[in-house]
């Protein structure tokens, strides 16, 4: 059975190695082991910059994602921004994603000052985009542009 929490410090390493598994396959990026630990750690650190989710099955870490957020002005509250999701190939396919995705929903309550939730998927990842698609999210609202230094 697939339960979902808060991670803990202790799952950074495993965190850092499905960032650099997901970015390999999904962008066929290779990211510095030091980089992306610094970044995990500093997540870690400073809940102002967000939080990760991790699934487990038993005792088995099988997924994680991180949640970053976003002021909307116009909601007058908090956007959660799901990214970094990374399931493990042996548990793809069996609604892990989804438990964690209802985790995140069940987050966003009147109480809690949560609006919603977005996240954003490589256009040429379509199998991440139809289970998106299958859990009522949809990409028709905005397309996202960046510039990234470096």
């Amino acid at each position: 059975m697939i339960t979902v929490r808060s991670a803990m410090p202790d799952d950074a390493l495993l965190i850092i190695e499905f960032q650099q598994k997901m970015a390999m396959e999904t962008e066929n990026v290779a990211l510095d082991f030091h980089t992306v630990t610094k970044g995990v750690h500093s997540v870690f650190g400073d809940e102002t910059k967000g939080a990760y989710y991790v699934a487990v099955d038993g005792v088995t870490v099988v997924g994680s994602l991180m949640t970053t957020y976003e002021w909307s002005d116009w909601r007058s509250g908090t956007v959660i921004w799901i990214q970094s999701v990374y399931i493990i190939p042996t548990h793809r396919g069996q609604g892990v994603y989804k438990k964690m995705y209802e985790h995140i929903q069940n987050l966003v309550t009147p109480e809690s000052g949560y609006r919603g939730i977005r996240l954003y998927v490589d256009k040429t990842n379509l199998a991440a985009q139809k289970v998106y698609e299958k859990l009522g999210m949809n990409g028709e609202h905005y397309q996202v542009f960046e510039w990234m230094k470096g």
